[in-house]
């Protein structure tokens, strides 16, 4: 009777301040990402708010690691209960754990951004505007974004066309998210140059690009090199490499090896 009541004082507390998730979420099932508070009866030094880790535990005071991940807030409780009283810190432990907030209100995003993880997910959250809060993708980053999650009970994925977020004010590719959702930003691919070339190594392929603008990007050919003596070594689907003598206007694949050789003159 007690333990319910702390409960029901400690949710219209936490509701007033405007950090508490509204309805009941007892029967919610913990995982990584929840942020919880714990309180004692009568004990305010083991007040605490932390965060459920990637494996599903939280480091309480005096007790350490506890696993939490899959319990309900109710038996978080008890075991948290059970912890404290077994190794004699607290006679007879009343533990109220509050969901301040919950991993399903949260988009993560990952991969090649400027500051991956979770964020909060606000009404109406687009793909814009996660991928703004991650700080955009990375200059490593593809022009493409990965979103997964589930809709209607089923597994989700959808393939984003990041510049196109931007075409209009509202692109058909800036989808709303939803909570749990993931947006994977792949490394962008890439085209080596080398041999008689300016900057040798590696360049991120920018769409639609041919061949005389991945010699530009290498700086151009040497005083030694010429840009009609190319070699251009590329896997074909059989994963053997081919040699081809490239156009200008032949348009780079990922992971094509552009070799500037020595002029003959």
């Amino acid at each position: 009777m007690i333990q319910a009541l702390i409960r029901i004082l400690a949710l219209l507390f936490a509701l007033s301040a405007g950090n508490a998730l509204a309805g009941d979420n007892l029967d919610y099932p913990l995982g990584p990402g929840d942020v919880l508070r714990i309180q004692v009866f009568q004990n305010p030094d083991l007040t605490t708010e932390t965060r459920v880790s990637e494996n599903g535990s939280i480091t309480y005071p005096l007790v350490g690691p506890v696993e939490v991940g899959g319990l309900s807030i109710a038996d978080a409780e008890q075991k948290i209960a059970t912890a404290l009283k077994n190794g004699r810190f607290v006679k007879q432990p009343q533990v109220n754990i509050v969901l301040l907030q919950m991993r399903g209100n949260q988009v993560s995003v990952l991969g090649q951004v400027n500051r991956p993880g979770r964020f909060p997910l606000e009404t109406l959250s687009r793909v814009s505007d996660m991928l703004a809060a991650a700080g955009g993708a990375s200059q490593t980053g593809d022009d493409f974004a990965i979103v997964t999650g589930i809709r209607d009970g089923k597994p989700f994925r959808k393939v984003i066309d990041i510049p196109a977020l931007y075409l209009t004010e509202r692109s058909d590719e800036d989808m709303i998210l939803a909570g749990g959702d993931t947006i994977y930003v792949h490394r962008a691919p890439v085209f080596y140059i080398y041999g008689e070339a300016q900057r040798p190594g590696a360049y991120r392929i920018e769409r639609g690009m041919t061949v005389m603008q991945a010699l530009a990007q290498g700086g151009g050919p040497t005083q030694r090199g010429s840009e009609w003596w190319l070699r251009l070594h590329r896997k074909n689907a059989d994963g053997n490499v081919e040699k081809i003598s490239p156009e200008m206007t032949d348009t780079v694949l990922p992971n094509d090896i552009i070799y500037v050789r020595e002029s003959i003159f």
